[in-house]
């Protein structure tokens, strides 16, 4: 008998049209012979079901179901395609697990960690993995121009603590730049983090649970056209893309341990991305992302690809991994 899908997407932040491709691809993906999938658009004004038609059905959200012509229909495993909030900030896990329902994302806590830069950062730095120097500012706090400097130099990032797809990143390279950075940072966050510079090669590292098993996907290298990997660089094409990643053999074998790493010291489920930047030949930990893009253009989709892993399989995977949980 076909299982009943929910594919959540869209979200409250600034990343929800990104969410949209997302779920569409998994909706088109999703093998027709054993699911049945439904687009759900979570949104705060609104939880609804679009049909192929766009019609839309409230999300009864007493118990995450729908009713089409007069007849309730419940899913059995929910697939997560928010990125940002609520989907990927512990939001939609804990309510999922009030449930008892199985989705294809982390648990809530690691959700919410991984979520929040600066403590995702704190708790995999006794474990020995590399960060960047970083300064913190909540909105409020008196902002010391000299201090910040002093601790992360000259160029640094300035950066929303919790806000994905590089929205309120601004790159600072000179003190009298630092307030604007700040004010920007501050439209996307109440807290921000800012960063040193690390001047090097920059990757992405795509682990996931696949088969029952921990598995570091190959490696993508990432060369901006812009002065960094912002926006533009992301999703409008101002960047390449390059997998397997230009690295040396020692640097290769760094970065998957230091990534499997940080996936296993989290306890991650699901899918998960993070960022690095060689510095010395050392990675150092950017951020950890666990609802990652997975657009056909996506990073992670390009790795499972190298991977030999086609985008049916490796969303076949998800939801059977969960289901098993």
């Amino acid at each position: 008998m076909k299982k009943n899908i929910a594919i959540i997407m869209g979200g409250y932040s600034n990343e929800y049209q990104i969410s949209l491709t997302s779920g569409q691809v998994v909706f088109e993906t999703l093998d027709t012979s054993k699911y049945v999938a439904f687009r759900i658009h979570i949104f705060k004004d609104k939880w609804v079901y679009v049909d192929t038609q766009n019609k839309e059905f409230p999300v009864d959200k007493n118990d995450f179901s729908i009713t089409i012509n007069q007849s309730k229909i419940t899913f059995d495993c929910v697939f997560n395609a928010i990125h940002g909030s609520p989907g990927e900030d512990g939001f939609m896990q804990g309510y999922f697990a009030l449930l008892n329902m199985p989705h294809t994302s982390c648990g809530m806590y690691q959700a919410s960690i991984t979520f929040n830069k600066r403590d995702c950062l704190s708790i995999l730095k006794p474990y020995g993995i590399k960060t960047a120097d970083s300064y913190y500012i909540n909105l409020g706090d008196s902002i010391h121009e000299d201090a910040i400097i002093q601790k992360v130099g000259l160029p640094c990032f300035v950066k929303a603590n919790k806000a994905g797809s590089s929205f309120g990143i601004t790159k600072v390279h000179k003190k009298e730049d630092l307030q604007n950075a700040i004010k920007v940072a501050f439209k996307e966050d109440d807290e921000i983090i800012i960063e040193s510079f690390l001047d090097g090669t920059e990757v992405s590292v795509g682990v996931i649970n696949y088969k029952g098993e921990t598995k570091v996907l190959p490696i993508t290298e990432i060369v901006s056209e812009n002065d960094f990997f912002d926006y533009e660089a992301k999703y409008l094409g101002k960047s390449q893309e390059i997998t397997p990643a230009r690295l040396t053999d020692a640097q290769e074998k760094k970065v998957r341990m230091v990534a499997k790493k940080v996936y296993d010291v989290l306890k991650l489920t699901g899918f998960s991305r993070s960022e690095y930047i060689f510095k010395n030949g050392e990675p150092y930990l950017l951020e950890v992302n666990t609802v990652p893009g997975l657009t056909r253009a996506s990073i992670l989709p390009q790795q499972a690809a190298a991977a030999n892993i086609p985008l049916a399989d490796l969303f076949d995977n998800a939801i059977q991994e969960s289901l098993k949980n």
